[in-house]
């Protein structure tokens, strides 16, 4: 089903229903967190436009005048259901107000995959700023996100708990938090830009 069978107003239903984005929660720093699940976004079935009024709407005015952190789960995202594409990502950060901007001062993205890694290292710094880049840090386990965000304040999905016990069984996993922008120009390259870009895919 794409977004052109359902009505604006189903789709703003659906994402209320999916709970995709929700302000939840304290960091260890004080700031409130909006909490992002990849899985749950209905990429095919909502729209560029009607995701922005969601945001406007329902999201923004949560956060207020304060600063605040964003928890981005990646567990289990697949390019087929839940990537938008680079364009509409485009055009919804664009579309922040600059004071949202401003106020978010991180950004940790829980289990990353290769291809998220490869895009972000490769076309981050051109498609978000490098304000927001920079604010960005990778989290290969939920126990160091617990290092930085307040747990019971927090509710995780079960198939993330799922995915992170998973990872008990593969060694050659990253662990920890760390940021990727730092090892971008000191370490070589795995693939060229062009065959980067070529995958469409940051799941």
């Amino acid at each position: 089903m794409s977004y052109s069978t359902l009505s604006e107003s189903e789709q703003e239903h659906l994402l209320d229903k999916l709970d995709v984005f929700k302000v939840q929660g304290r960091d260890k720093r004080g700031r409130n967190v909006l909490l992002i699940i990849g899985k749950r976004f209905p990429a095919r079935t909502v729209s560029c436009e009607v995701l922005k009024k969601h945001l406007e709407e329902k999201i923004y005015p949560k956060l207020g005048e304060k600063p605040f952190s964003v928890v981005y789960l990646h567990t289990d995202v697949q390019r087929s259901e839940n990537f938008p594409g680079i364009s509409v990502l485009r055009s919804i950060y664009d579309a922040i107000p600059m004071n949202v901007k401003n106020n978010l001062e991180a950004v940790y993205f829980l289990h990353p995959g290769l291809h998220a890694r490869l895009f972000l290292a490769t076309f981050g710094r051109l498609f978000f700023n490098g304000g927001l880049y920079s604010k960005l840090k990778y989290v290969s386990r939920l126990e160091f996100l617990w290092d930085h965000v307040r747990r019971l304040e927090i509710k995780v999905p079960e198939f993330v708990h799922d995915h992170d016990e998973e990872l008990e069984y593969r060694p050659v996993m990253d662990y920890g938090l760390e940021s990727d922008h730092p090892r971008v120009y000191t370490e070589p390259p795995l693939m060229d830009p062009i065959s980067v870009y070529s995958m469409r895919c940051i799941a």
